[in-house]
């Protein structure tokens, strides 16, 4: 594989408050070599001066002065590192639960979630909560590690306890794969290096699961959806005639000479090209950002979709989705919303609020006049245009949508299409 074509691993880390989330990517970053040495003397001085005598780096994570200050996470905190195997785009989420909306967002485009338990607490309300929320968008991995081993002198059955009673709750959850690995984040034991400590765990370290774990299959490579996001119209003499069609591949496989349908005309044409960096390439597919020209002159525009003759999504304006509600103002029957839906943007107006989902019990509690922030609930929405989705189950991407306040364009809620 080529430096260009290393696979990215999205992840997102969940756990409660103090789990140590920040101290277990900081010593990702730090094991892997993937801090440069003035970060590492701040760490070391900041450490220093709070009295600490060891280094504390849960603070090459946490980059608000407050968070700092208070030893906590509160926003999303991103951070990228590579190995010579893999790049790596992480989410670093905060664990209240007032905070709930930033997980969402954190969560929504990984492959995969790390979630933290703390040995010596267990399961705690925050991990039911994170561990919904990753079933609940579809993350398709998680990796549950036991943090703090050294604290519990690396007790072979307080991780078994744990594991037996995170099994049995996720037995409920839509995770197809869970692996747990005993770790001490502070002390470095199984995060990049095997610890000498635990000789009774034989599977993998974080490190090695997260350069390894099978991504390529997670995205839709069935349903062939390219929703266009601009058309490229050169206007030079050596290209007078040059019609390009670019945006990012959501679902599917599309190769030159394919028959396709573009949407909402219905029109049916053949692939012509695949450009990739200006360069033609045999086949495309998820989640790759390419030109496609087509063999006929058809009116294609921002919003339509390309799609294979046979294999259409869904057609409509009535939408039932579960959204997260992210707004201070309440959510309220009859709230006119914009939508926006892969390429596409259109008004919207919700419908009805059906229930919302208690995140700690996962009850559904019925009859509610409003949506409040951090509530996740499901909705029903009419938007102005049809609009061409999948459910989210199918398609993390053309499931998805973002709700927007029509007067301050702020984004205030996230939705999965689910019927």
């Amino acid at each position: 594989m080529s430096k260009q074509n290393i696979e990215i691993l999205r992840f997102t880390t969940a756990g409660s408050v103090d789990d140590g989330k920040s101290t277990l990517i900081g010593r990702l970053l730090y094991d892997s070599k993937s801090i440069f040495q003035d970060q590492l003397d701040a760490v070391e001085a900041s450490s220093k001066n709070k009295g600490f005598d060891y280094v504390d780096l849960s603070l090459l994570t946490d980059g608000l002065k407050s968070e700092r200050e208070q030893g906590i996470t509160i926003d999303v905190a991103y951070r990228y590192f590579a190995t010579p195997k893999r790049k790596f785009i992480v989410a670093d989420t905060p664990g209240h639960i007032q905070y709930t909306r930033n997980m969402v967002t954190g969560a929504s485009t990984a492959n995969l979630a790390i979630i933290l338990i703390d040995a010596r607490k267990g399961m705690l309300e925050q991990t039911h909560r994170h561990s919904f929320i990753a079933s609940l968008l579809r993350i398709p991995h998680a990796i549950v590690c036991i943090n703090k081993m050294d604290l519990v002198e690396y007790s072979q059955k307080v991780y078994d306890t744990i594991v037996s009673d995170f099994k049995a709750f996720a037995s409920k959850l839509e995770i197809n794969d869970i692996q747990f690995i005993p770790i001490s984040a502070l002390n470095g034991d199984n995060v990049v290096h095997r610890s000498t400590n635990m000789n009774w765990y034989q599977g993998s370290t974080l490190m090695y699961h997260l350069e390894t774990v099978h991504i390529s299959s997670d995205y839709n490579h069935i349903d062939c959806r390219f929703p266009v996001q601009s058309v490229i119209r050169p206007h030079t003499l050596d290209n007078q005639d040059f019609r390009g069609f670019t945006g990012r591949i959501d679902g599917g496989v599309f190769k030159p000479g394919d028959r396709v349908k573009t949407l909402p005309s219905g029109f049916i044409t053949t692939i012509k090209t695949i450009e990739l960096g200006g360069e033609q390439i045999s086949e495309a597919f998820a989640p790759m950002s390419v030109t496609m020209t087509l063999q006929d002159e058809i009116d294609t525009s921002r919003g339509d979709m390309i799609v294979r003759e046979n294999n259409v999504p869904e057609i409509g304006q009535d939408l039932e989705v579960l959204v997260t509600w992210m707004s201070s103002n309440p959510l309220k029957p009859r709230t006119k919303v914009v939508i926006k839906h892969t390429t596409k943007q259109c008004l919207g107006m919700v419908k009805e609020l059906k229930y919302k989902i208690d995140i700690n019990t996962l009850h559904r509690m019925q009859d509610i006049d409003t949506l409040d922030m951090n509530d996740i609930g499901r909705i029903s929405l009419r938007t102005a245009k049809p609009l061409f989705y999948d459910v989210y189950k199918k398609n993390r991407q053309t499931g998805s949508i973002i709700i927007i306040d029509e007067q301050t364009n702020e984004t205030i809620g996230a939705g999965m299409i689910i019927k």
